[in-house]
């Protein structure tokens, strides 16, 4: 077994299993009713499918594909894996491409492969293809084909194992060591050829104990799992810090389809009654026009009232570190904003997510300040935090009483952090360059990439890719500004990073679902646009009843609409000043179709390929940068909205 200072993921279940023994640490809705499983429980069955996995054969370093919506047996597949020295490869299940499935299953060198029933046709189209596979386990009871079985076969392999080879796990578990790989886990699939980061034993407990450096959640609580376990966010600082602060998770309902799964959220949320759940920016602008939307429905009034009630619940609690100051300005507001909570806001948190929710905690992507804001003003803040896979994630986090809306929070500790320029020298605290980070989350290298590590991790330190600076007057707190990647570039070499204009607009702009401004050294910036066409419409129909949204007249007051909602940002216009007047768009392209998991342009972490929608788009990019195209009336345009 590891040494106590180092532990092992074995190590860290054995250790809160016994000190939670009998809490709660799982909860699931099994033909319609909630059921609990206890920490020993979780422990007792992962081991069960350790046994199972060894009497299969699975051999200490062998790797095993995981994929399945987030359940209980999501987690104790994975517990199985590990105490039997394997090394799970979570897939996602928003994977819809053979190619995107397969890869990753080959390039893993995946001996078996664990599935849902939901995800196990795929499997079928693709097994072939699998040399290496040995045997296809299936988590729910579906009719087998050759090379299938059962988990209940496993596990029956299992408690027969045990009992014939008396102290045989026990062998496997003493072989295991924290440096040992644990997870493969694939980039989100933004290119065609992924990387298979390599994630030890102790990346993830040394995040965990990491992570409780700048977030905690007490005893007893019970976090909702809505994103996918795949996802190395909810891997993270859902299965394992919760196990570590002796909480609970619960997971969704799993429905015959995606679409169907996510219905079951408001549901799931009303039964269990969470302390906490994770976010992605998707998710929060989600459930932020789900409230607004429940709002409008009560009338104009109740709107108009709700609307400036969060206005100026915004203006006292300002970035949250600095809420009611300057007192002298500010005093006034209190005792109205803490009415407006008990008669309105406590109201309308507790419909959407129930009574004890407390806090987001965000990742995946940056976050608007003004949705951080929004968030807060209702009550349930949305505590940002930055991270990434190569990370295991957690790199920094806001949290109750220690957070800056617009920073990324405090790093974690024990940690090292710095900020380089493009040569790689460091840079003072306040100057915007790379951001690098060392320490035990760091993962061990890419798979079966030895050149992409290099260029990755050097002397120790994990160059991210990611820009950002550290705060001056409190160095701790790390502000992220965006990726290197995305840098728009100006004809004068001037460059910007992007990401907080587009998150911003999709914020404050109903009428706009997606954005992205693309300038690669021309002369303007442009912005590529997903409308909402539903809110366009109906806002057609209030101010221009006369006009129909498919006639010319329609299609061109809703695109001067658009038009406006972007002015905004220009002189004279409400958010003026809030992005440098240089990079705003200058012409919109309206996209024909929302960007999606389906057509390519959207990843299984729900964030915007850019790369893919410039691609897909470039014909419209370029037909931006002329006379005719950079004019908002065009007929592509008209066409498209």
């Amino acid at each position: 077994m590891a040494n106590k200072k180092r532990p092992t993921i074995i190590d860290f279940v054995e250790k809160y299993t016994k000190k939670y023994a009998d809490k709660t640490y799982l909860r699931e809705k099994v033909d319609g009713v909630w059921t609990e499983t206890t920490y020993k429980q979780t422990r007792d069955e992962g081991r069960i499918l350790a046994a199972g996995f060894m009497a299969l054969g699975l051999q200490k370093g062998e790797r095993v594909s995981l994929l399945s919506e987030a359940r209980n047996l999501w987690v104790m597949s994975e517990l199985g894996i590990l105490y039997a020295g394997g090394v799970n490869v979570p897939l996602s299940y928003k994977l819809e491409s053979d190619v995107d499935l397969s890869f990753r299953i080959n390039h893993s060198d995946s001996v078996y492969i664990v599935a849902s029933e939901n995800e196990l046709p795929k499997i079928r189209r693709i097994i072939k293809q699998c040399k290496a596979v040995r045997k296809v386990i299936v988590l729910d009871k579906v009719e087998l084909q050759d090379g299938e079985m059962g988990i209940d076969e496993l596990r029956k392999m299992g408690v027969k194992f045990l009992k014939e080879n008396s102290g045989e796990l026990e062998k496997r578990i003493a072989t295991i060591g924290p440096d040992d790989y644990a997870n493969i886990s694939y980039t989100s699939g933004t290119t065609a050829d992924p990387k298979g980061i390599l994630l030890t034993h102790r990346n993830y407990t040394a995040n965990v104990e990491q992570g409780s450096s700048v977030i905690g959640i007490p005893e007893g609580k019970t976090m909702l799992i809505i994103l996918p376990l795949d996802h190395c966010f909810a891997h993270v600082a859902g299965f394992y810090t919760m196990m570590f602060y002796g909480g609970s998770i619960a997971t969704v309902p799993v429905g015959k389809t995606q679409m169907a799964t996510l219905r079951n959220i408001p549901g799931a949320i009303k039964d269990t009654k969470p302390y906490v759940m994770l976010s992605v920016p998707a998710l929060s602008r989600s459930f932020k026009k789900a409230i607004e939307a429940a709002v409008k429905a009560k009338g104009e009034k109740v709107e108009k009232l709700f609307n400036w009630g969060v206005k100026l619940a915004m203006s006292y609690y300002r970035e949250y570190h600095n809420a009611g100051k300057p007192w002298i300005k500010h005093f006034w507001k209190k005792p109205i904003v803490n009415f407006l909570d008990k008669k309105m806001f406590k109201t309308v948190r507790e419909g959407a997510f129930g009574p004890n929710m407390r806090m987001f905690v965000g990742g995946g992507a940056l976050l608007d300040i003004e949705l951080q804001k929004w968030y807060n003003a209702i009550g349930v803040p949305v505590f940002q935090g930055y991270g990434l896979s190569e990370a295991t994630p957690i790199i920094c986090a806001n949290s109750e009483g220690h957070a800056i809306f617009g920073s990324s929070g405090r790093t974690v500790v024990p940690m090292d952090i710095k900020i380089c320029d493009e040569d790689r020298n460091e840079v003072p605290d306040g100057v915007t360059g790379e951001i690098v980070i060392r320490g035990e989350n760091v993962m061990a290298g890419y798979w079966k990439n030895p050149e992409a590590t290099a260029n990755t991790v050097v002397d120790g330190w994990l160059y991210t890719g990611d820009r950002g600076y550290l705060y001056p007057e409190n160095r701790r707190y790390l502000y992220v500004t965006g990726r290197f990647k995305s840098l728009l570039i100006a004809a004068d070499g001037d460059k910007y990073s992007p990401e907080g204009y587009e998150d911003n607009l999709t914020s404050v702009s109903k009428f706009i679902d997606q954005v992205i401004i693309h300038n690669n050294q021309k002369p303007y910036t442009v912005a590529l646009l997903v409308p909402n066409r539903e809110l366009l419409r109906t806002w057609l129909k209030k101010e221009h009843p006369d006009l129909g949204p498919e006639t010319r007249e329609g299609k061109i007051a809703m695109l001067e609409k658009i038009q406006a909602e972007t002015d905004t940002y220009r002189k004279g216009g409400k958010h003026e000043g809030a992005f440098p007047e240089k990079w705003l768009p200058a012409a919109l392209i309206i996209c024909p179709e929302p960007w999606t998991e389906q057509n390519g342009l959207v990843n299984s972490t729900a964030k915007i390929v850019r790369g893919k929608v410039e691609k897909a788009y470039a014909d419209r990019i370029d037909y931006a940068y002329t006379p005719e195209g950079k004019a908002l009336l065009n007929e592509k345009n008209i066409e498209s909205i």
